[in-house]
């Protein structure tokens, strides 16, 4: 009897220590040592930013749709930054500059478009955020480029930028 008794009241009094529910563990896994959680401190090994994945973030807001007389790609591409968001509500703001950027799409008579714009069209930002944006499009909206970037501004800067993008 007291071979029963005296695990199953070590088992009890361990068991205590902690819900018997909870699966969720905190400790370290295989050799490397690699947190199996993730931190919401940051500095810590297992530190996750809470904005890390833009695709996702861009898909969970709605398409701004517009409806446009033009039928050249340039031309529906000014129409697409021109209606590009510029909120929290239509866009996914985009830091790492001295000029916040907003992220957002746009379908112009049923046409798709990366739209990246300035708050405002007197910020403006340098022609290569453009260049960059035209290169990591489907890292930026999870598709692929359908064509180049259009900018609107001057020659040295622009305050946004638009690429047609293939989603299919």
């Amino acid at each position: 009897m007291k071979k029963i008794i005296l695990p199953a009241l070590a088992a009890l009094t361990l068991s205590a220590c902690e819900d018997p529910f909870n699966r969720q563990g905190v400790g370290f896994t295989g050799i490397d040592g690699e947190p199996r959680t993730i931190s919401e401190v940051a500095g810590a090994a297992a530190f996750i930013p809470p904005a890390t994945n833009v695709p996702a973030e861009l898909a969970e807001l709605p398409t701004i749709q517009v409806t446009s007389d033009k039928a050249e790609l340039e031309k529906m591409a000014g129409v697409a930054i021109d209606n590009g968001g510029r909120s929290d509500t239509t866009a996914v703001q985009l830091s790492g500059s001295a000029t916040p950027l907003f992220l957002s799409t746009v379908a112009v008579n049923g046409k798709l478009f990366g739209v990246l714009r300035t708050p405002s069209n007197s910020n403006r930002v340098d022609n290569s955020v453009g260049s960059i944006f035209g290169s990591e499009t489907e890292r930026f909206t999870g598709c692929l480029s359908a064509g180049q970037v259009y900018r609107k501004g001057s020659s040295g800067k622009s305050s946004g930028f638009a690429v047609p993008l293939n989603c299919s």
